[in-house]
């Protein structure tokens, strides 16, 4: 039977929050795709409406049920979002250079977009199982640090460097918020420092390259560096107020690379200037701390780790691409979340959301 005190306990404030944030992509997505000459924006911010629709049904349906009842579900889910990620390894789409995408009757999808929902919900069972009084040691995390390598390393080959990147650092934070031993925390930073050439020598040349122009933009202005210099003058010139809607010139002139993906902010920054981009940021600031009060107000341990898994990975994914067009991080390829055009990962961060709205209007109920 439906319980009625979850209509009564319906996080208003969250969904207002990504409502906000839905209109400020699309809006957004109309000026990035907007021709030099004609009327009217390209299909791409439609086609960010129909999945924004979906994506809040989707929502809806994950408050329809208890989270409690993943925890049962946690590793069939994990090991079937790793399945996907090898088949997408054979018999993925390849586009510009990377094999990231499976097809099913005309409909493509990111495995690594679910993958990332997959890790928050595995880590989550596994320290929950696994709660102790004492701080974690390195030897007690040796299962949590397998479930995130494979995934990880599976990404790596596609090759999304972006995105493995990221699901290793909301693993981190998942299990930093576990409380692991400073110690070995210590321990484990000087071991991947340590292996810094290494890791360089791993890297393809044109990651390498990147690297580089972040140290010195000026080292290959038209080929690695163009991007980054692209997305400061957009940003730089669009002052306190920012050009207007549709008046952009980085953006109308297609100065500005992948302007409706992972330069988005540039884009938006240009139009609407230091003020717009700082409401934007508001809003996102405002979603991660809301989000970080259902994990804290939530009556158990795997909700409130599902919980600070979601906020995680909104957080880097903001934090990383709004500096990776500043100038502040190399440019790794990860997007502006909910803001940047992409279907997959519109779905897949609304089912994150969903969870946390799932866990907010069940925070207030004894299990």
């Amino acid at each position: 039977m439906f319980d009625r005190r979850l209509i009564q306990n319906f996080d208003w404030t969250l969904l207002l929050i990504l409502l906000l944030i839905a209109v400020a992509s699309v809006v957004n997505l109309y000026s990035a795709t907007y021709p030099i000459k004609g009327a009217g924006g390209s299909q791409v911010f439609m086609k960010q409406i129909y999945w924004f629709l979906i994506g809040f049904a989707v929502l809806l349906m994950m408050t329809s049920f208890d989270y409690h009842q993943l925890e049962r579900l946690a590793y069939p889910i994990y090991f079937f979002s790793v399945a996907l990620l090898v088949i997408v390894l054979f018999i993925g789409d390849m586009r510009s250079g990377s094999q990231r995408w499976l097809s099913f009757g005309g409909i493509s999808f990111q495995p690594s977009e679910l993958m990332k929902i997959s890790m928050v919900i595995a880590l989550a069972k596994f320290f929950n199982d696994h709660a102790q009084v004492n701080e974690y040691r390195l030897r007690d995390l040796w299962q949590p640090f397998l479930l995130m390598a494979v995934p990880a390393l599976l990404i790596v080959k596609e090759p999304d460097l972006g995105t493995a990147l990221l699901l290793v650092i909301v693993s981190f934070s998942i299990i930093l918020f576990a409380k692991m031993k400073w110690r070995s925390l210590f321990i484990l930073i000087s071991v991947t420092l340590a292996s810094g050439p290494f890791l360089w020598m791993s890297l393809k040349a044109y990651q390498q390259r990147r690297i580089l122009t972040f140290l010195n933009p000026d080292l290959d202005p038209l080929g690695a560096g163009y991007h980054i210099n692209q997305s400061k003058i957009a940003i730089g010139s669009g002052l306190l107020w920012g050009k207007g809607f549709l008046k952009g010139t980085q953006t109308r002139l297609h100065f500005l690379p992948e302007q409706h993906t992972d330069f988005v902010f540039s884009v938006l920054a240009e139009e609407w200037g230091f003020v717009g981009a700082l409401v934007l940021l508001l809003l996102f600031l405002s979603l991660i701390v809301w989000g970080i009060s259902i994990a804290r107000s939530s009556k158990d341990r795997f909700g409130a780790l599902i919980a600070v898994g979601v906020v995680a990975i909104v957080f880097w994914q903001t934090m990383i691409n709004v500096s990776m067009t500043t100038g502040l991080l190399p440019v790794v390829g990860i997007p502006l979340a909910m803001v940047s055009y992409g279907g997959s990962a519109i779905l897949s961060t609304m089912i994150g959301m969903g969870l946390l709205m799932n866990i907010s209007m069940r925070r207030f109920m004894f299990q």
